[in-house]
């Protein structure tokens, strides 16, 4: 079944599962936002780097969690640069909303 866009300007796809299920299916989007929490743990990046490969953008979400979680976000930005050079990684608390206008500037959404 085809679903009616007309009037979409952004769509939104999540996956299903983990990160490795649905990394190489082309699903035609023009750009792929990986998020990520802390709460995954330290290894998340080594452990699935074709996700973090193919990413236009890479987000590490509750970032205000990090120490109680022993994760340093750093060193998770040091593994998917290895990965993605170029690739922007912003670092972000939804709860306050920090980071969040640099997801919107890196998709080229306006606020």
């Amino acid at each position: 079944k085809r679903m009616n866009l007309d009037g979409v300007k952004v769509l939104f796809i999540e996956n299903v599962g983990n990160l490795i299920c649905p990394g190489e299916f082309p699903l035609g989007a023009h750009k792929r936002l990986v998020v990520v929490s802390v709460t995954e743990g330290p290894y998340m990046v080594v452990k699935h780097p074709y996700i973090f490969r193919e990413a236009n953008t890479i987000v590490l979400n509750k970032i205000d969690l990090a120490k109680a979680m022993r994760v340093n976000p750093s060193q998770l930005e040091r593994d998917a640069k290895k990965i993605n050079p170029h690739v922007p990684f912003i670092k972000t608390n939804a709860l306050s909303g920090m980071g969040i206008s640099k997801i919107i500037n890196a998709l080229g959404l306006k606020t």
